[in-house]
C-alpha cells in the first residue's frame, strides 16, 4: 500500500500498488481443427498483448500439449505455436509423445509446477476477446476470495451460450447432452434454470455470481486454488472433469461467473459428435455422480 498527499480534508489518499501477475496458459490438442487452432492462438496472442501493455501481466508461458501419437500432428501444433508467438516475449513449451491420456490429465502436465500466479485452461476451439485476459486478471486481483472464474460465452454466430451451471441432476444432463433438440423444447424451463439464465441473462446486480459447475473449455484459476485441489482428476478421461473440479474447488474457495471475461466457443454437444463421445459422456457422468452423490431430479 502507498499513500499520496492529503486531500482538502487532510486525509491521506491511499491506493493499492498493483504488481503485474504471471500467467500460465495450457491448451490440449487431439486431432485439432487447424483453422480453429490458428484462430485460438491468434486471439490468445492479442489478449496477452493487451494485458501486458496495460501492466496487468508480467510473464506469460503458453503450454501446448498434444495428445496425438502422430508426430506430424504434434509438429504442426508446434509450428503454429512458434509462428504465432515468435518474438512476442511469451515463453512457449510443448509436450507431446505421451499419446491420448485424456483432457484433464493432459492439462495437469502444465498445471503442476508452473509457479505462475494464474492459470488459464483453454480449449483449442475457443477465441478470447481482446480484453478477456485483462478483464479477468483485474477482476481476480480485486476479488482475492475467489479462486476460479468462468467467462461469458458466445457462439460463433454471436448468440449467448450458457456454460456455467447449477448443480446438475441426471435428468438435466440426459436431456441436454443426449437429446439437445427435442429435449430443449420439452424441458425448456428446467434447462434454463440449470443453465443459470435467470442469473446471467440480466445485468448482474451482484458483485460475485457463484457457480456450481464451470466448463473446462475456458477457466482462469488462482495458483493457490490449483495447489489446494490438485488440478483435474485424471480418472475422468473426457467430460465431467470440469464439473468434478468445480465441486472440489467450491470446498476450498469460491468460483464465479465474470461477464467481462468474454470468449467465443465453437464446440460442445456430445450428442452431435457421435456414439464414441456419447460413451465418454455417460462414463464421465457415472463417475461424477458416484464421487459427488446422485441427484436424479
Amino acid at each position: 500500500m502507498s499513500s499520496l498527499p492529503a486531500d482538502d480534508s487532510g486525509v491521506p489518499l491511499v491506493y493499492e500498488t498493483v504488481v503485474p501477475s504471471s500467467l500460465q496458459v495450457s491448451i490440449v490438442t487431439f486431432r485439432p481443427d487447424w483453422q480453429l487452432l490458428e484462430r485460438c492462438l491468434r486471439k490468445l496472442a492479442l489478449a496477452i498483448g493487451a494485458a501486458r501493455e496495460s501492466g496487468v501481466l508480467r510473464t506469460v508461458n503458453v503450454a501446448l500439449i498434444d495428445n496425438s501419437a502422430d508426430r506430424a500432428t504434434a509438429a504442426k501444433v508446434i509450428g503454429l505455436g512458434r509462428t504465432r508467438f515468435a518474438d512476442s516475449g511469451v515463453q512457449l513449451s510443448f509436450v507431446h509423445g505421451h499419446a491420448n491420456i485424456g483432457y484433464g490429465a493432459a492439462h495437469n502436465l502444465a498445471l503442476h509446477g508452473s509457479g505462475a500466479d494464474y492459470h488459464l485452461v483453454l480449449n483449442p476451439d475457443v477465441e478470447l476477446a481482446a480484453d478477456a485476459i485483462l478483464n479477468a486478471v483485474r477482476w481476480m486481483n480485486a476479488h482475492p476470495e475467489v479462486g476460479a472464474i468462468a467467462p461469458m460465452v458466445r457462439r460463433r454466430d454471436g448468440s449467448r451460450d450458457y456454460l456455467v451451471k447449477r448443480k446438475p441432476a441426471v435428468l438435466d444432463l440426459a436431456v441436454r447432452g443426449l437429446l439437445p433438440g427435442i429435449g430443449r423444447v420439452l424441458f425448456r424451463r428446467r434447462l434454463d434454470r440449470y443453465e443459470m439464465r435467470d442469473v446471467v441473462d440480466p445485468d448482474p446486480a451482484r458483485e460475485i455470481i457463484d457457480v456450481a459447475a464451470m466448463s473446462g473449455a475456458c477457466m482462469l484459476l488462482r495458483r493457490k486454488a490449483v495447489d489446494q485441489t490438485g488440478g483435474f482428476d485424471p480418472s475422468f478421461f473426457l467430460y465431467f472433469e470440469d464439473f468434478d473440479w468445480t465441486a472440489r474447488l467450491n470446498k476450498v474457495t469460491r468460483t464465479a461467473y465474470v461477464p467481462s471475461f468474454e470468449v467465443v466457443h465453437h464446440g460442445g454437444g456430445a450428442a452431435r459428435k457421435g456414439l464414441r463421445h456419447i460413451g465418454h459422456f455417460v462414463r464421465g457422468g457415472w463417475r461424477y455422480y458416484r464421487k459427488h452423490g446422485w441427484k436424479w431430479l
